[in-house]
């Protein structure tokens, strides 16, 4: 989460300041869910925090919604003992990735925006950009290494990946 200055965070009262700091993300991540692009001073509002403090934590409204997308800190979306058949392997994966989105579309389709506005630069920072989904995707279809070649099943991966995701719900939702 790229967000206030790491002196301002490390010096004095780090505890509440920590807990400034999730407030904001929690009243981001609220109006975010219930369809509105909040402004630093909306989740102000909401979370009960000065202006004046927000923007100390979130200089600009990018950095906010930034912050309130649903991260997931998951390695893998894999079950615990995972199954060795591919297909078995790949459905697990792409099940829990869609559940994923659908819980959270108002907010990956705000980080989705967010991420068409910006720079190739600017988008490589953001949470929706970090490439987990091709990681959980490729691990599922590791049983396949030896059986194809690298560049066979990473091209199979970007394949699925680009039928997953908010991308192709937006499409298959908005335009299709």
């Amino acid at each position: 989460m790229k967000c206030m200055s790491r002196p301002y965070a490390d010096v004095g009262r780090t505890g509440q300041k920590r807990r400034t700091l999730d407030a904001l993300v929690a009243a981001a991540r609220q109006l975010v869910a219930n369809g509105a692009t909040p402004s630093v001073d909306d989740a102000a509002l909401v979370a009960g925090v000065a202006r004046s403090t927000a923007y100390r934590y979130f200089p600009r409204q990018r950095e906010l919604l930034a912050a309130a997308h649903p991260e997931t800190g998951a390695t893998s979306l894999l079950p615990e003992n995972p199954p060795a058949d591919v297909a078995e392997r790949l459905d697990a994966v792409v099940t829990q990735f869609t559940r994923m989105i659908l819980e959270t579309e108002a907010q990956q389709r705000t980080m989705l925006r967010l991420s068409l506005e910006q720079t190739v630069e600017e988008r490589r920072s953001l949470p929706l950009r970090q490439g987990r989904a091709i990681m959980w995707i490729a691990e599922a279809l590791s049983p396949l290494q030896g059986k194809m070649t690298e560049t066979g099943i990473h091209r199979l991966v970007l394949a699925i990946r680009s039928a997953t995701g908010i991308e192709s719900l937006v499409w298959l939702t908005d335009i299709a």
